[in-house]
């Protein structure tokens, strides 16, 4: 799904968050920190990239997410689904996310969550928390949605996706 027109006054905000297996300096998780500054350049210079949450450090393994240390949080706005699906399934990210089970613990509810936002709003981490219970409560709506399930800018009824099947939809 492209945004043109109208739509171009949106753009697409998402956020994953997920649950450490270990702490960041504990040596099974050392590949993923290895790779966080990588990846965080391929997606400064992703086509379709507008903006990520960053901390002091680059990143934003520092930024509390729900109150739980356990839990990090990955949050960024791009132009719209192919623009962050095109990154999210090539190169290093895809090759992070094929081995998330080695850093992340497995959870039932979504951790990650779409919207549109405004072009040129940067959405809170506050703003994040409440889509995603958004979405673990009412399912994909135009208010919060997945890759799987997405909707366009001021939409009614979703679009599907497809996704790569080896990796599954964590959006």
């Amino acid at each position: 799904m492209t945004t043109s027109g109208a739509a171009a006054a949106y753009e697409l905000a998402q956020v994953n968050i997920a649950r450490l297996k270990a702490p960041l300096d504990s040596p099974q998780l050392k590949d993923f920190v290895d790779s966080l500054d990588p990846v965080n350049a391929d997606a400064d210079d992703a086509d379709g990239f507008v903006w990520r949450l960053e901390d002091e450090s680059g990143n934003a393994t520092d930024v509390a997410v729900f109150g739980d240390e356990w839990l990090i949080i990955n949050m960024s706005v791009w132009r719209n689904t192919d623009a962050l699906t095109a990154f999210m399934y090539q190169g290093r990210h895809r090759e992070m996310l094929a081995r998330r089970r080695e850093w992340f613990e497995r959870v039932q509810e979504a951790m990650a969550v779409l919207w549109w936002v405004p072009a040129g709003h940067r959405p809170t981490v506050a703003e994040a928390e409440e889509r995603l219970l958004h979405l673990r409560t009412n399912g994909p709506t135009p208010y919060a949605f997945t890759l799987r399930t997405s909707f366009p800018p001021g939409a009614q009824e979703p679009v599907a996706a497809t996704i790569p099947e080896d990796l599954g939809c964590p959006v």
